[in-house]
């Protein structure tokens, strides 16, 4: 159990980081709203009736929806896109999905591939993107939960102001959905920007998102193995 603990570390640990923000956001937003409840003159709410309130849904799926269409787009901006001296990029010149003999499939694939990677035909493909199609599809999940958990909040705060109610459709065109979406975009785009540009002159020792500490700046992981 050790061993396999040890060879899950990373994922590990980021699976309790997350577990430990999200009832500590849980917690938060739960005290938060009944006091605003308190404030307004109306009873409080339960913990389990606040974290399945649009309330709480809709500023959840706003933010894992921004994270991952950044990796969704990282990964399909770096298939075709290279940034010179960055170990997030490949070398200039490996630009594509490369060769069968590169990516191991087919009649090239080794004796402990995935088996899908050895078939030929759909299968194949939709292994090959199996990435790209997965946290994209998590993207447009979280994205349609935020829509409709926003037009629930949305609605509810016209009718504190005597103003009509909106459809989804409506609400999809309003500033109220593209503030919450936009303010979360250009944060995780400029991070994504950062991370590529400080990794091509500054280093971690040790870690795998950087350069040996000795790498000349111009080049890639790749080029410094």
């Amino acid at each position: 159990m050790l061993r396999s603990v040890r060879n899950n570390a990373l994922s590990i640990l980021f699976l309790v980081l997350f577990a430990v923000a999200l009832m500590g956001q849980s917690i938060a937003g739960f005290l938060e709203n009944n006091d605003e409840l308190t404030q307004h003159a109306q009873p409080p709410i339960g913990f389990v009736e606040f974290i399945t309130s649009s309330e709480f849904v809709v500023d959840v799926a706003e933010n894992w929806q921004s994270e991952f269409l950044q990796f969704f787009l990282f990964i399909a901006a770096t298939i075709w896109l290279v940034q010179r001296g960055s170990p997030e990029s490949k070398k200039p010149g490996d630009e594509g999905p490369g060769d069968d003999r590169d990516q191991k499939v087919g009649r090239y694939a080794d004796a402990d591939s995935p088996e899908w990677a050895r078939r030929g035909g759909l299968p194949q493909v939709l292994f090959a993107n199996s990435l790209l199609l997965v946290m994209g599809s998590i993207f447009l999940l979280s994205w349609l939960a935020q829509s409709l958990a926003g037009v629930v909040v949305y609605n509810s705060e016209n009718a504190e102001h005597g103003q009509a109610a909106v459809a989804w459709l409506e609400y999809l065109s309003t500033p109220d959905f593209w503030n919450r979406t936009l303010q979360n975009w250009q944060s995780e785009f400029l991070a994504v920007g950062t991370m590529i540009a400080f990794s091509i002159f500054l280093r971690q020792r040790g870690s795998s998102e950087s350069k040996p500490v000795g790498a000349p700046h111009y080049q890639s992981a790749e080029e410094s193995q």
